[in-house]
């Protein structure tokens, strides 16, 4: 027995069977720097021959004390944060946060603020959704989807840049609206992609969906039953194709969503295949929603006008020596939160995402605490990898789509 596997017996030897304890089977190490575990993972596989006995996911290894981090930081600086929490999710990271400042403080949002709101974070899903596909191509030995999907997410980028000066963390929204209004090219921009993406789509699809090889390493694998789904608190695309009907845009409507026409695409083979098929019908989705908020984008404020909260806008600060004095107290003391303890939620790209927030009277928070959809959908992998072949790993990890800074915080 090699001394790597008398440490992983040692630290798990509550969950190894008893045939690893007497080298009946063997204990392999996949990861922490194996570029198929989507960061920095560590799978501990038992295995009889090819055949997966037991998985146990090792986190830790990426832990960032994010949480601890913004509890030292008053509420506008705390949010810089949450950028980097789920990074192929920054802007959905930035409306959770937001969304639990206002509620704590009982802060209006305009129409147009929330509009925007809606358009971008639709936008980002469909950019996460491009990366989770890529990769999953790639895990597959299907290059071409790869670079093709990182095509289509630059453009996305590219309206992001536009908006608020950054490609990835934008800290765009913030409590009462959205930094600043969109210039007069994001109209565009947006019609643009909207006009060329579906395209795009069927192009992954004709390269997919119906590829004998791709469909024979995928129907069948990783079958995940709704009720243990449900046990575990899988959300998102992977609990939605085991045929449960739960989208927070649809169940707990927020930013205005209840407005908006679209379908939550559900599927109830509960496969490998069946979480594949969900996101490509979600892209689809997120193309309505964005092009309806796109007709209905009303004129007027894009932030709140309770200034208590909200810096004056830049215009003022050059002409009213009150707002000059104002906008630096906001960014150096801060404005102090009741003391109350909210929990606020929205749907990300790989499900619910939860804010808890608690206030002290003060201008830090007191407490946060992230619901995050990787840490409940990656719990639930021992179970459907049981019994299947270790190539088959790498597709079923690949499709819960975890993103470890969304775990490790």
């Amino acid at each position: 027995m090699s001394q790597i596997e008398e440490v992983s017996i040692e630290k798990f030897k509550h969950l190894v069977s008893e045939r690893a304890l007497t080298g009946e089977t063997m204990l392999l190490n996949m990861g922490p720097q194996h570029p198929s575990t989507h960061g920095v993972l560590r799978l501990l596989l038992e295995l009889d021959g090819e055949i997966i006995v037991n998985c146990i996911p090792d986190i830790g290894f990426l832990h960032t004390g994010i949480e601890k981090n913004m509890e030292a930081k008053t509420y506008q600086k705390a949010e810089v944060m949450t950028d980097r929490l789920d990074y192929m999710n920054p802007i959905g990271n930035n409306l959770a946060y937001v969304m639990a400042v206002e509620k704590l403080v009982d802060l209006d949002v305009p129409p147009r603020a929330q509009a925007l709101r809606v358009i971008l974070v639709e936008l980002q899903r469909i950019a996460s959704h491009l990366v989770w596909l890529g990769a999953f191509g790639l895990d597959l030995a299907a290059m071409s989807v790869f670079l093709y999907c990182f095509r289509d997410r630059e453009l996305i980028l590219d309206i992001f840049e536009l908006v608020s000066g950054a490609r990835m963390m934008t800290t765009y929204i913030r409590p009462g609206g959205v930094w600043r209004d969109v210039p007069v090219e994001f109209e565009k921009s947006v019609r643009d992609f909207l006009k060329i993406f579906p395209r795009r789509v069927d192009e992954y699809e004709k390269l997919m969906t119906k590829n004998p090889i791709f469909v024979d390493r995928l129907v069948g694998i990783g079958y995940l039953d709704k009720d243990v789904a449900l046990q575990y608190g899988v959300t998102g695309p992977t609990l939605r194709a085991s045929g449960v009907d739960w989208d927070l845009r649809k169940a707990r409507p927020y930013s205005g969503y209840e407005q908006y026409d679209f379908n939550v695409p559900i599927r109830t083979e509960g496969d490998t295949y069946a979480r594949y098929l969900v996101r490509i019908d979600e892209l689809r989705e997120s193309l309505k929603i964005i092009e309806q908020a796109m007709n209905k984008l009303p004129m007027g404020a894009v932030h709140s006008e309770n200034r208590k909260f909200v810096p004056p806008p830049r215009s003022e600060i050059g002409t009213s020596m009150e707002s000059l004095i104002h906008f630096f107290k906001l960014w150096t003391e801060g404005f102090p939160a009741p003391k109350a303890s909210v929990y606020s939620a929205v749907e990300s790209p790989r499900g619910e995402l939860g804010m808890y927030l608690e206030g002290d009277g003060g201008p830090k928070p007191h407490r946060i605490h992230l619901r995050t959809p990787s840490f409940d959908n990656l719990a639930v992998l021992p179970q459907i990898v049981k019994g299947h072949l270790v190539a088959d790993l790498v597709a079923i990890l690949a499709s819960i789509d975890i993103v470890l800074g969304d775990i490790d915080r």
